[in-house]
């Protein structure tokens, strides 16, 4: 049996970034460390740091006053940073950057007076602290059928926003709904779906082809590896969501002789190694990696790590 590895595929430099800033975090204030929301949507990540002191809170009200507290990847509303504020706790904000993009266009556009509609699934982080900047003035719709149902004027002032994570297929049809609606709608001048999630979907579309079978390494709650299964899956080839090689079944292989292998954006590399571990022990698999595109994007630390970096290190006045 073939395995053919994508590239790129698992950690994005978001997830990078979220992930050293709580390692450096817990090495500079040590346990306990409160998290609002998961830190990325991975189990594995998440028990790990679980594991070493670090609590996963969904209410500030269940973090003690003056306590340590990171936010999460997937940022959070202006009213949770209040909150954080009046229960004098100290915040490092793991925010991804481009999750703060949508958040910036969001203000900027609740400030110019336009109705918002921001294409993402009700109920996830992202979606959650996005429209806690002008709860007000977005509107959520995750379908076209959504699109259609809307109850506003043909002429109104709208714009639109997107979750970072979405399937680029689905998020486009969705804005060729809203501009058939609404033909003077404005949107972001760079798209809101994130580098990652685009290489990432890329790789599968373009090994679908060539596959029987596709297994797509990260947990059920993480969207990006959700819509990764759902486009392997709409090029034709079934396709499973694996939090790592216990949720293997070997009656998935029968007649099965070509098989792709990608891993969402919070995913571990080591939980694909061990997959890979497993088809070879089990299947005999031999293993052919297929770079679509390299990636070299980094985000910095979060100021406020930096700073606490700058406070440990040794003065350097004679």
């Amino acid at each position: 049996m073939k395995v053919l590895l994508a590239k790129p595929r698992g950690f994005c430099a978001g997830v990078v970034m979220a992930i050293e800033t709580l390692e450096r975090a817990l090495e500079y204030l040590g346990p306990p460390l409160y998290v609002y929301h998961e830190i990325v949507h991975n189990r594995h990540v998440v028990e790990h740091f679980r594991n070493r002191g670090v609590i996963f809170v969904s209410d500030l009200n269940e973090v003690p006053e003056g306590s340590n507290l990171l936010f999460s990847a997937h940022g959070v509303s202006p009213a949770v940073r209040q909150l954080a504020r009046e229960r004098k706790l100290f915040t490092i904000d793991a925010t991804c950057p481009l999750v703060t993009k949508v958040h910036l266009e969001a203000r900027k556009y609740a400030s110019e007076g336009y109705t918002i509609v921001l294409i993402g699934h009700e109920g996830h982080d992202e979606v959650v602290g996005t429209m806690g900047e002008a709860p007000d003035q977005i509107v959520l719709v995750e379908d076209e059928q959504d699109v259609e149902r809307l109850d506003l004027p043909p002429d109104a002032k709208v714009a639109y926003l997107t979750q970072t994570t979405l399937s680029v297929d689905d998020a486009n049809r969705i804005v060729e709904a809203l501009r058939r609606r609404f033909p003077q709608i404005k949107g972001p001048a760079k798209e809101d779906i994130c580098y990652a999630t685009q290489n990432r979907q890329e790789a599968v579309k373009f090994l679908a082809r060539e596959v029987d079978l596709f297994l797509v390494v990260g947990s059920q709650n993480s969207s990006n590896s959700i819509r990764l299964t759902e486009v392997a899956r709409e090029q034709g080839v079934p396709a499973y969501l694996i939090d790592g090689p216990d949720d293997l079944r070997r009656e998935w292989f029968d007649r099965v002789s070509r098989v792709g292998l990608t891993a969402g954006a919070s995913a571990p590399e080591s939980l694909v190694q061990d997959v890979i571990e497993w088809l070879r022990r089990e299947l005999g698999a031999e293993v052919e990696e297929v770079t679509l595109r390299e990636e070299d994007v980094y985000f910095p630390l979060p100021r406020e790590l930096r700073s606490l970096a700058v406070a440990r290190s040794p003065s350097r006045e004679g």
